[in-house]
């Protein structure tokens, strides 16, 4: 039986691909580049810093300014990132029947403690979620499961009774490593070379209504 629901943040619970990508293109203009599109950046709002630095700037984590880059946008982001964060539409109803049954559900991100927390406050749902870890609060981010099992440890769970919902192929490999079911949340921040129905997952939803149908007729 599942009696918990862990889910991603970016891509999954919250729309924060406005943000991240506002926060990229003032960064990019501070240095002469052109804005990107929103349907350019959203593919990559789920990869984080690193994804958002290499789209804006064509550089990866070996590159030497790779690192004052991602300072930069860290600290832009960090006055914009409240502007404009959105529950998914539909997300709102299935927190609420997942409470309404009774049922246990949590945040579990990669994104960094110091954004999770107020982001979360900002939409309303920091009293709500049973737990919230970000990926700063375990040795190792996803795809290891460390997050995953400590967000078990602080609400009294076993990992066997949880499912994680998240729209990455990481948040698949941490939550199999940890012993969840899974589930792809398709309608995420998934671009054309992503192949979802190759990570394993044990379900595929293409909203946020369709797995609620899913924890109803107990498919997981």
């Amino acid at each position: 039986m599942i009696n918990t629901v862990f889910f991603d943040l970016d891509g999954t619970l919250v729309d924060t691909a406005p943000d991240l990508g506002y926060a990229l293109n003032i960064q990019l203009e501070r240095h002469g580049k052109a804005a990107l599109s929103d349907a350019t950046i959203r593919p990559f709002a789920s990869h984080g810093s690193r994804g958002l630095i290499g789209l804006g700037f064509g550089i990866t984590p070996n590159d030497a300014d790779f690192l004052v880059k991602r300072e930069e946008y860290l600290d832009i982001y960090d006055q914009v990132f409240t502007r404009s964060p959105r529950l998914f539409e539909g997300m709102s109803d299935l927190l609420q029947a997942i409470e309404n049954k009774q049922l246990k559900w949590g945040i579990v991100t990669n994104k960094p403690r110091r954004f999770t927390q107020r982001l979360v406050e900002s939409i309303g749902l920091h009293q709500r979620a049973a737990c919230i870890v970000s990926g700063d609060d375990a040795a190792k981010p996803k795809p290891s499961p460390e997050t995953l099992l400590l967000a078990c440890k602080q609400i009294g769970v076993k990992p066997q009774t949880c499912v994680y919902v998240g729209d990455a192929e990481r948040d698949i490999e941490a939550g199999k490593a940890a012993g969840m079911k899974t589930a792809v949340a398709l309608f995420g921040y998934l671009d054309k070379n992503d192949k979802p129905h190759e990570w394993g997952a044990d379900a595929l939803i293409e909203t946020p209504q369709a797995f609620l149908d899913i924890l109803n007729i107990s498919a997981l």
